[in-house]
């Protein structure tokens, strides 16, 4: 055989091989590429990774903490518990917030997607959370009783998101006004 042929003919072989290989079936019935992991199981890989990220970084600074993980609605939460780690947290949660983005940033470089992550620190953020709640539903009680929208002071994303969860709960309406950082929560009357 000329050398044209054999060429020919291994350049067949391996398209058929490749053909081959796409083509095969699990023995369950399903395509040998694997599907797309569910919502939930995305998230929870989310959580495992963020989760060696930051006992890493516990290890570094040698500090002694729990790590817990969940999914809470759409989002990934691990939390941080244990001995005393407001370091961690600082000063208005600025420490927490920068973590955060760390660890989202963690988890990109290993997912390729952009995370919406939830850290908590010795249960700082769901203090917060608790704290906001109060302040929404006073704020909303006096929008019912004036008829006036109510204004609150400037929030991060994280506090806004929780007031305007409260307000829709409550069957009212609000919107965030202003730029960053100044950003607040209008509470607007029915």
């Amino acid at each position: 055989m000329s050398d044209d042929v054999v060429s020919d003919v291994n350049e067949q072989d391996e398209t058929v091989q490749a053909e081959v290989e796409t083509d095969q079936v699990e023995p369950d019935g399903g395509a040998a590429a694997s599907a797309r992991p569910s919502k939930v199981e995305r998230l929870e890989a989310e959580g495992d990774i963020a989760a060696d990220y930051l006992e890493e970084l516990l290890d570094i600074a040698d500090l002694d903490g729990d790590i817990d993980m969940d999914v809470e609605g759409d989002r990934a939460a691990v939390a941080i518990g244990g001995a005393d780690l407001s370091q961690l947290v600082g000063r208005n949660g600025e420490v927490l917030e920068a973590l955060q983005e760390l660890t989202r940033l963690a988890v990109y470089r290993e997912t390729g997607e952009r995370s919406r992550l939830m850290l908590d620190i010795s249960g700082y953020r769901a203090r917060q959370r608790e704290r906001l709640v109060e302040l929404a539903n006073e704020s909303i009680e006096t929008v019912r009783s004036t008829g006036e929208p109510v204004s609150l002071d400037p929030m991060t994303s994280f506090e806004r998101n929780v007031v305007h969860d409260a307000v829709a709960a409550a069957g009212l309406t609000s919107e965030s006004e202003g730029a960053e950082p100044k950003r607040y929560v209008v509470i607007l009357p029915a």
